[in-house]
């Protein structure tokens, strides 16, 4: 009963890959966005910090536009700044597994990116030189 954990055929595991793949990007995509956002909350504290501590302030909660004073606003940036970067920190860990995962994948069913300059030296008459990688290995049959 092996079978049933292993993908069935060239296409499967092509499927499964790519979807790894997929996923990699998709977290590299959200580390970036709350990167943004850590870095925009820092500048809001940055410049907030030095005014009156009564001096009032404007804050978007939840699409409402709500009047506050500093001294109640800066203490929640703060707040939403180290949560944000606690699931930067957790979304890196996340990252490395899957590069992990991806790389054990990769070596079990023999799957590697052939980069651009390979393809060139291993057929210049092919138009092929516009990919960034191209998979060989397990699906390479299908072609």
């Amino acid at each position: 009963m092996a079978s049933l954990r292993e993908p069935p055929n060239e296409q499967a595991i092509l499927n499964i890959y790519e979807s790894m793949r997929s996923e990699l990007s998709q977290i590299y995509s959200n580390i970036t966005d709350l990167e943004m956002q850590v870095s925009e909350h820092s500048l809001v504290v940055n410049a907030i910090q030095p005014l009156d501590q009564s001096r009032k302030c404007f804050r978007m909660i939840g699409g409402v536009l709500v009047e506050r004073t500093i001294k109640e606003v800066l203490p929640a940036v703060h707040r939403n700044k180290e949560g944000l970067e606690e699931v930067v920190r957790k979304l890196y860990e996340t990252l490395e597994k899957k590069k992990k995962d991806m790389t054990e994948f990769e070596g079990k069913y023999k799957i590697r990116l052939r980069k651009q300059d390979e393809s060139k030296e291993e057929g210049s008459n092919k138009k092929e030189g516009n990919a960034q990688g191209v998979l060989v290995g397990a699906a390479s049959a299908s072609q």
